[in-house]
């Protein structure tokens, strides 16, 4: 098994209305299927109501972080994602 990084993900909602927890069930689902281990998650008020979706996850070293990204990016809902940490893990 390879060694895992320590992913910190920032997901931002296009607006205050969007169900966060709805989005959260989506990309843990999304993590899992491309090889990732959803770990924490918690909720980062912005402003005027508006609060980002903050995951932290064990991802695989030996594939690119990018295309956590990229999937994310594809949930209603979602305005932007963004990775805003890497770290080694284990191994």
């Amino acid at each position: 098994m390879p060694a895992l990084a320590a992913v910190t993900i920032r997901i931002m909602p296009v607006s205050p209305s969007v169900d966060l927890k709805k989005v959260k069930e989506d990309a843990e689902a999304i993590i899992k299927k491309i090889g990732g281990l959803p770990h924490s998650t918690e909720e980062q008020p912005i402003a005027f109501g508006l609060k980002a979706l903050i995951l932290i996850i064990g991802w695989p070293e030996n594939l690119q972080p990018e295309i956590i990204e990229t999937e994310l990016a594809k949930i209603d809902g979602v305005n932007s994602v963004e990775i805003t940490d890497v770290r080694r893990a284990f191994g």
